[in-house]
């Protein structure tokens, strides 16, 4: 494997979710029973030792399925309109 993409996912050999359901991190939803799965998923990133690598992976590859970092697809949209509307406030600054 190329070095580089190795660095990428060293994180995932040693994050939580490793020793859980795959499913679990993939709710069918956002409302109703999914809520329960959600909240699930976040406990175990809440308790993990590398729960930014994972959040910064998801963010920098636009991830749009499932929990990662502790964060659904609708909360890492919100981050990302975020981020740009902080570089274009930076921007018009400069």
């Amino acid at each position: 494997m190329h070095r580089e993409s190795r660095e990428v996912t060293d994180w995932q050999e040693k994050s939580a979710c490793t020793r859980e359901d795959p499913e679990l991190f993939f709710p069918i939803g956002d409302t109703g029973p999914s809520l329960t799965q959600i909240e699930e998923a976040k406990d175990v990133c809440r308790y993990c030792a590398v729960i930014e690598p994972c959040l910064q992976w998801a963010l920098d590859t636009r991830e749009v399925y499932g929990i990662w970092g502790a964060t659904t697809e609708t909360e890492r949209r919100r981050l990302h309109r975020v981020g740009r509307a902080a570089t274009r406030t930076a921007l018009a600054q400069t």
